[in-house]
């Protein structure tokens, strides 16, 4: 072994020369920034860092007099440079002096990516004894790293300790905040109190000294964040908020950390409901530009959100918000149940004018669903809006017309399943960038005066809206329009689609 005690030898340093040498023919035409020997799971290596991967191959015994040198490397390995998220000296623990220790080598930190968009973060030790040579390679891998400038140094959290099962919490300090210690990320934590306390949070605190705004909890706490960063920087940008034709993009990006029951947002963004992946990205700085929709009515804004469900999702929810004392999963199946259950199917011919700019579509509806990202989650793994993409320019329009209550439930059930949830003849679905919702005081499919309502008047509250998990209620007409890449969020990307206008006044 050539390493193992110290003053061992160490290989010659090479800087500036090319990194083509005939015993690492792969890294042809990369510059060599170091070059040396390191002991990498209990073999002794020949290590290379170039400019974009740290390479390394086993160094093999001596052949006999007359060998060819090739052979004394065995087979390669290596390990991209951005892949690396934090660098630290080995040393043996010394109770006595912490981190004081017998020198070991050096650690690094890396992001790994596994099956299922699943990230992971793994560790590779170069051992060597020498504290001059892994002095000079720890300083050239922590240059490296201060030069990734799109990588957080400085990030605001927003913890809602009331999500799901109230787990917030121990789920950030106890899996996130390690990681991003470990990052180097300065933090400055908030826990949330009430209801809209991010909202008026955001709206008023000094944001310029951090990087981006990160938020653990649900779908309600990340909507509330991504609404609140974009009416910030309209406020700022002096924006009329009542004539908002073309809002201004969010000054800071926004990482979600899913805690939440569904975690619709972080699952779609990340393309799985997953804490530690979701740190990564942030960590590694991934950035994803994301469409947003604006919800008005009457000429003025209500809010900004990536989703929303009018109909059987609205009042799905709103009698949910009723039962708060249980659990969220029985709250969500109870309220499921009692919505299902004032279904009634009532006759009326469907009607359609494409006269115009403007496509209208008018009749009885079960559910009216408007989403701007494929809002994956456990119960819909395909997402509710499959064909919808995070960015490509428009959205996905879902009407279910009336049916009966067994027809209904048998769409529903196709969410979860691998069949096509639209293929009924009682849902319609469009590729939009705009749309107006009109709903008359009408029972829509629903037994209202089940709850004691008249089913010819307008709710006193307005019609519920489920936006984004959040309740929104609105008694007259909601105008959703699309906004492309407004908001950037932490996290992976999925590819592009094509995308056309068509709007429709449902009644």
């Amino acid at each position: 072994m050539l390493l193992g005690k110290r003053g061992n030898r160490v290989g010659a340093l090479e800087e500036g020369a090319p990194f083509g040498c005939p015993q690492l023919p792969e890294a042809v035409a990369e510059r060599v920034l170091l070059r040396g020997i390191f002991e990498i799971q209990r073999e002794s290596c020949d290590v290379v860092l170039g400019e974009r991967a740290l390479r390394w191959r086993r160094i093999q015994p001596e052949l006999p007099a007359g060998g060819s040198k090739c052979h004394q490397l065995g087979s390669g390995e290596s390990l991209e440079l951005e892949d690396i998220f934090s660098v630290k000296l080995k040393r043996r623990c010394s109770v006595k002096q912490p981190g004081k220790g017998t020198l070991l080598g050096i650690t690094l930190f890396i992001c790994l990516k596994e099956q299922l968009n699943k990230l992971k973060d793994s560790t590779l030790d170069l051992i060597n004894l020498s504290e001059d040579h892994c002095d000079i390679w720890f300083r050239e891998f922590k240059k490296i790293l201060e030069g990734f400038s799109s990588r957080p140094k400085a990030l605001k959290i927003l913890l809602n300790p009331q999500s799901h099962r109230k787990e917030s919490v121990q789920v950030y300090y106890e899996k996130v905040e390690p990681l991003l210690k470990l990052a180097g990320i300065k933090t400055d934590v908030t826990i949330t109190e009430y209801e809209g306390h991010a909202l008026s949070l955001l709206d008023e605190c000094e944001l310029q000294g951090f990087d981006g705004v990160v938020c653990v909890g649900g779908d309600g706490s990340a909507s509330e964040a991504a609404h609140a960063l974009l009416l910030r920087a309209q406020k700022n940008a002096g924006v009329e908020m009542d004539c908002l034709l073309t809002p201004v993009g969010a000054q800071l990006p926004l990482g979600l950390i899913p805690a939440g029951s569904t975690n619709v947002l972080a699952h779609s963004l990340c393309g799985i409901s997953h804490v530690v992946t979701a740190t990564m990205h942030i960590i590694m700085g991934h950035i994803q530009t994301v469409d947003v929709c604006t919800f008005s009515s009457a000429g003025k804004l209500l809010r900004f959100g990536f989703s929303a469900m009018f109909g059987f999702g609205g009042r799905t929810l709103a009698l949910a918000e009723k039962y708060r004392w249980m659990s969220p999963s029985r709250r969500r199946d109870f309220a499921v149940l009692k919505a299902l259950a004032k279904l009634q199917k009532t006759e009326q011919s469907p009607e359609s004018d494409h006269s115009g700019q403007w496509q209208t579509i008018q009749g009885q509806f079960l559910n009216i669903s408007i989403m701007a990202i494929p809002c994956l989650c456990s119960v819909a793994p395909r997402g509710f809006a499959p064909d919808t993409r995070l960015n490509n320019g428009s959205m996905a329009l879902i009407a279910v017309r009336n049916t009966t209550r067994p027809e209904f439930v048998k769409h529903l059930k196709r969410y979860s399943s691998i069949k096509n949830q639209f293929n009924f003849p009682f849902v319609e679905t469009y590729t939009i960038e705009e749309v107006k919702i009109h709903p008359r005081g009408k029972s829509n499919g629903y037994n209202q005066q089940e709850e004691g309502g008249d089913p010819a008047t307008v709710p006193e509250s307005g019609f519920p809206w489920n936006v984004d998990g959040d309740l929104m209620e609105a008694a007259s007409e909601v105008h959703i329009r699309l906004h492309p890449r407004l908001i950037r969020l932490y996290g992976g990307s999925l590819e592009e689609m094509n995308d056309s206008k068509v709007a429709c006044n449902c009644i």
